[in-house]
């Protein structure tokens, strides 16, 4: 798993991006491929890119912790990225959020969709191609949100 670079503005990161490829072995609901020409332009491919970018970095000067980009392009037809991140409270994750929505509305994408913002345990927010998850840390230890996407089946599991 490449690492991925990034800039910093006066503070080091605690630990490093890390982008991780969807596993090979999804669930069936979760396994069907979108087709490679379903509407993709290079350009939207460009976009994607940009949304994903402008969210990392966003989180990155919200000093996020342990954030963590799940790849999922070409295995969910949900979204095409999942940010996970942690932040270390609910005032700090509240602010990372509401921070995070106002950049994607300044580029254009104001219309995302958001779960969680009172209590700000656990906040969703659907940026279309990209889900964004911002947890405090004991939320995010207890759901193990990670695990959902990097467990691959058993192999051998017997039918009852």
């Amino acid at each position: 798993m490449p690492v991925v670079g990034c800039k910093t503005r006066g503070h080091q990161r605690s630990t490093p991006l890390t982008r991780k490829p969807a596993p090979e072995g999804l669930a069936p609901s979760l396994a069907q491929e979108a087709p490679a020409d379903a509407g993709a332009s290079p350009s939207d491919e460009g976009r994607i890119t940009a949304v994903e970018d402008l969210i990392l970095s966003r989180l990155d000067d919200d000093k996020a912790q342990d954030v963590v980009f799940i790849d999922l392009k070409g295995k969910s037809p949900v979204a095409d990225g999942l940010i996970v991140a942690s932040g270390r409270s609910q005032r700090h994750v509240g602010a990372m959020a509401d921070h995070l929505l106002r950049a994607l509305k300044e580029a254009g994408l104001g219309r995302c969709r958001v779960e969680g913002m009172p209590s700000a345990d656990w906040v969703l927010i659907d940026a279309g191609d990209v889900i964004v998850h911002l947890f405090r840390p004991e939320v995010r230890a207890f759901y193990n949100i990670e695990k959902i996407w990097s467990v691959e089946p058993p192999a051998n599991r017997a039918a009852i």
